[in-house]
This record gives structure tokens, sequence and C-alpha cells, in this order.
């Protein structure tokens, strides 16, 4: 029997504010455990929350760039559950009316073609603090209790790992482009459950759906998401599908590549959802919404400028948009009138791949992108070779210098461009060959290469590439 899979996820992303969603708190990662509280993070009692309006504006920029609804009106409510990391007993969230709703953003698939996931819904709501095990002792850090999450659920609409990791990974594109959250999966700035089912292909009921929490890597998904499907599909076939898959929360362990029974899944009423009493309906004015439609250009538009007014393919145009760290280095580069193309392949093939091989991102990169244009135009104007550039750079790699003009005289990659100069070359080389120049005279076309290389070699590769092929040819007749 063939099954399909079914997929849907539940991203948590934590808002980039300098305060907490219901008080003054830091939300600083980094500080000394329980040093960012306040009467309102340890839910003293008497202590009111008072909302954050920054939180606001920023669910609502990822409304509008998502083509969804942004909610003139939404309610903040009680999400009742007991745990140590939760002191009120419950979390503030947004339930039945959120900020956002009915969005959309659209994946790219191997084949070139696109699909369209729905979001069902982005709501605020403020995160726990951090449980901490050490040995048969456990202590509680609520430095993060507070911070402000937009939590955006997505459809079912995701048919494989592949799908969901797409999605993922233009969603994490996306808010870092609105530049709402730095979405720093290490630190948790960006996590997700994934909600899995499998049903036999053509059924229109979906199966039994586990819930894998608190996911913080694209690899981990996929890996999560293919060990679910594999038990889901054995039980089915084994006939044992209603005892193994049932509702529960699942944790993915790492070490064992396997997802982990944790609890049973509750279901809304287990959280006896009510309005907070501490917290008035959020109104947002027309002027808020104004304000947070200006967002910046994001990867989709990218692409498609990239495409249409620069020429260069849908895949290196991916590339490129991926992050906005890379975009915003690449139309840098193109401030200094180099061809697209050449900025394509300097910053995808050669830079990229170093900073690969030195575990570094672009953001740390030791060429920024005026240096990176700087070398491609030396390139393009003759001032050098490639495969000298390519010294240049990793010269610049390792040594973080940026004076170009001084590594090229140091390792004396400067092109020999002077016409007399490379005919000399070329002589020598004929010279040296007569045998050969008889046969290429007679027909051997081929041999022309064997003399380019043997010019490049002896010039020790700084001759004009362009300038040997041509006086190479007028020389050869």
């Amino acid at each position: 029997m063939q099954f399909e899979t079914v997929i849907g996820l539940e991203v948590h992303v934590q808002l980039n504010t300098k305060s907490k969603l219901f008080c003054s708190c830091a939300t600083s990662f980094a500080h000394r455990q329980n040093s960012n509280t306040c009467p309102v993070c340890l839910a003293l009692p008497g202590a009111l929350p008072v909302l954050n309006i920054e939180a606001v504006n920023k669910a609502m920029s990822f409304g509008y760039a998502t083509n969804a609804t942004v909610n003139e009106k939404s309610i903040f409510n009680r999400k009742s559950y007991f745990y140590p990391d939760s002191p009120m007993a419950y979390q503030i969230s947004q339930f039945d009316i959120p900020i956002v709703s009915d969005g959309e953003l659209f994946i790219d698939l191997e084949d070139g073609t696109s699909k369209r996931i729905g979001i069902t819904r982005a709501h605020l709501e403020a995160d726990a603090g951090k449980n901490i095990h050490e040995g048969s002792i456990s202590k509680v850090d609520l430095n993060r209790a507070g911070t402000p999450l937009l939590e955006i659920v997505s459809e079912p609409d995701m048919r494989s790992s592949e799908e969901a990791v797409a999605y993922l990974k233009k969603l994490h594109a996306i808010v870092r482009y609105l530049d709402i959250s730095d979405a720093n999966m290490q630190e948790g700035s960006f996590r997700c459950d994934v909600n899995v089912s499998i049903r036999p292909v053509g059924q229109e009921e979906f199966g039994t759906r586990v819930e894998i929490k608190n996911i913080n890597s694209f690899k981990f998904v996929a890996a999560a998401i293919a060990f679910e499907v594999a038990r889901q599909t054995e039980a089915y076939e084994d006939g044992i599908y209603n005892e193994e898959v049932f509702q529960e929360t699942r944790l993915w362990d790492v070490a064992k590549g396997i997802t982990k029974s944790m609890r049973g899944k509750e279901d809304s009423a287990d959280y006896r959802y009510f309005p907070d009493p501490d917290l008035r309906p959020v109104i947002v004015t027309k002027e808020m919404m104004e304000a947070a439609k200006n967002i910046p250009e994001l990867p989709d538009a990218k692409v498609k400028r990239y495409i249409e007014t620069l020429s260069i393919k849908r895949e290196d145009a991916l590339v490129i948009t991926s992050q906005k760290e890379m975009a915003y280095y690449f139309e840098d580069m193109l401030k200094h009138n180099i061809t697209p193309k050449s900025a394509i392949t300097w910053l995808t093939s050669e830079l990229l791949g170093r900073l690969n091989k030195a575990s570094l991102d672009i953001e740390k990169s030791p060429v920024d992108a005026n240096t990176l244009a700087l070398l491609v135009q030396k390139i393009e104007n003759g001032a050098i070779s490639g495969k000298g550039a390519k010294e240049v750079l990793d010269f610049m790699m390792e040594n973080q210098s940026r004076d170009i003009e001084a590594i090229i005289s140091q390792l004396g990659l400067a092109q020999v461009n002077d016409d007399e100069a490379i005919l000399k070359i070329i002589d020598e080389v004929l010279a040296d060959n007569d045998d050969k120049v008889q046969e290429y005279k007679s027909g051997k076309d081929k041999l022309f290469g064997f003399f380019v290389g043997q010019i490049m070699k002896r010039s020790k590769g700084a001759a004009n590439p362009a300038k040997v092929n041509a006086l190479l040819k007028t020389k050869l007749g």
C-alpha cells in the first residue's frame, strides 16, 4: 500500500524587541540566570501586564509580508498548564482572535516549480522560562519567561520532509528580511513543532496526528519527519496502527536519531482558554497598519527582479536571496559596475566555497563586498587573470588584508597586457615547437590550445589570455 505524508508546522519566532511582551525586563540571551525578572515575570500577586506595542507592530509586518489578514481587533487569552518554568500556571497567548490570520507563502521545489503553503494564523504569546536538569536536581531560569513570541501555524499542506524544510527556510528568510527576529536556531529564537501523519494514497481523511516538539535545526526536522513516517508506516503495515500511533507529543532524540513519547497531546479544551481579565482587547489603528505595511523587498520579489532586470538564472537568484546578508552583499558588489554574472561567480562559487571551508558565514567574511567587487573589476579590465585573482582571494582570506594592489604586487600577479612582450613569448614558443607549427598549419587545429598553454606557462600565467589568443591567431595565419 502506498501512503501519503501530511505535515503541518508550528514555528515559534522570538521577536527582537528590547523588552519582554508584558513588562520592561530585557530580552538579552546570555545574562546571569534569573537576573532579567520582575514581579510580572515571577507572577507575584498584584503584578499587572502591560502590552509591548513594538511586538504588535512586528507581528503586523509579518502579516503583510505573507499576504495575510491583519485583524484590527485581537484578544489575549490565558492558556492553562502546570510546569515549573511557568510561574503563572498559565501562558498569555492568543486563541480565537489572533493578530494575523489566513496568510500564505510559496516554496521553491526541486523541479523548478513553486507550491503555495497556507498559514492558518500567527499569534502573539509570552514564552516560558527554561528548565535546567543537572543529575537528580532540576533548576528553573526565568530570564526567558515573558519573552515575546510570534507563533506561526501552517496549514497541513506539506507532503514531504523536503517541502517542510523548504517552508522553514523561506519563513526563516522572511523574518530576517523583515528584521523582526534574529531567528538564531542555536539560541532557540526560531524553533519548530512538527505535526506528522500518514494516510493511504487517495484517502481524504487525515490520519492520527503526532506532534514532535521544539526542533531547532533544519537537518533535525527532516530526520525527525523521516523517522516518524517510517514508524507510522510500519505500524500500519503490521496491523497495529491504532495501538502504536495515537495523538501524542513526542521528542526528537538527537543522539539516537529517534522520536520518543513525551506525553499525550492536549486538545484546546484541556488548556481551558479564556480571555485574560488583566488585558483589554488589542485595537490597532489605521496609522499602525499603514506603518506596518512599509516592509523591505522580500526574497520572492528579489528573485523576480534579479531575473527580469539582471538576466540571471533562477537557481542563482534563489541562492543569493536565501539570506538577506548575501543579497545585500551581492547588491553592494553591483554598485561597482561589474557584470552580474561575474559577481555571482565570485560570490557563490569562490567566496562562499572558502567561507564554508572556514566554517564562516557571509556576515563574518574577511573579504567585504566592496573589496571583492574591486577584485572582479581587476579581472574584467585585464589587470589580473582569473587564476591570479583566486590567489589574491586566498591571500585576503588568510591575512585579512584588503589592499588588492599591494597583494598583486607582492605576489607578482600583475597581468601582462603589452603586445610586444606577449609577441616575444609567442615567438619563443613557436620557435621551440616548429614541428607542431607545421602540423597545425596542415590541419591539426587542436594544437592551438597546446600553444596557448605553453605561452601561459612561460609567462607564469601573467599574459592576458584574450591578447594571447588574438595575437597567436594572427601569428599562425
